[in-house]
């Protein structure tokens, strides 16, 4: 029978030699899970941002061309009669889809702490089209900048200034929206080198 002392020495024996099958605890590791979980999602909360700051953006960019025509008139000018104007609103539009699908991941991400896609078909899925997409925004609202200026020594402009300014802040709006993605492009590329690196979409 085992005395007292050797009860409050947490079961050892008569010997004073500890039992094979006490578990000593390790609450530097627990702290250390904990803080990693933490700081994980810190860093999905920051891509959410971005993203929705994208969607956002390229949202009202769309918006404001689509609803760029003044007049009724044959001779009044209209968004869709210009390339360059039509190649902005499709590219905004595809960006705020596509933005729209990335924020519903990144809040199944944070919720569930798993992504949507198998975890190596995610972080290239958005590295990849983050990539394509921020090009397409970039070059998209390039053109429209180069025919924003163009108009301006039009009678284009002289008549209906409005336009030209609607125009122009669609443009411009198209510019944050690619810088919001280009952040996000960063991101998704650090989760990749992670993933290359550590076999995981994040380290610290």
């Amino acid at each position: 029978m085992r005395s007292p002392q050797s009860l409050r020495n947490g079961g050892v024996g008569g010997g004073g030699t500890p039992s094979p099958h006490a578990r000593i605890p390790t609450p530097h590791h627990h702290f250390h899970s904990t803080v990693s979980v933490q700081k994980l999602k810190r860093f999905n909360s920051l891509i959410l941002v971005f993203r929705l700051s994208t969607f956002c953006f390229s949202l009202a960019s769309a918006v404001f061309m689509i609803t760029n025509s003044r007049g009724s008139g044959s001779d009044s000018p209209r968004w869709y009669d210009f390339d360059a104007f039509r190649y902005v609103f499709a590219a905004n539009a595809i960006v705020a889809v596509y933005s729209l699908f990335e924020m519903i991941a990144s809040v199944w991400e944070i919720s569930r702490e798993v992504t949507l896609f198998p975890e190596i078909l995610q972080v290239w899925f958005d590295f990849g089209h983050d990539q394509a997409f921020a090009y397409l925004l970039l070059s998209a609202d390039s053109a429209g900048t180069a025919l924003a200026i163009t108009l301006k020594g039009t009678d284009t402009c002289k008549v209906t200034s409005a336009f030209c300014v609607q125009s122009t802040i669609s443009i411009a709006l198209g510019f944050a929206g690619f810088l919001f993605l280009g952040l996000s492009s960063l991101l998704s590329g650090f989760r990749v080198v992670c993933f290359v690196i550590n076999g995981s979409r994040f380290h610290f």
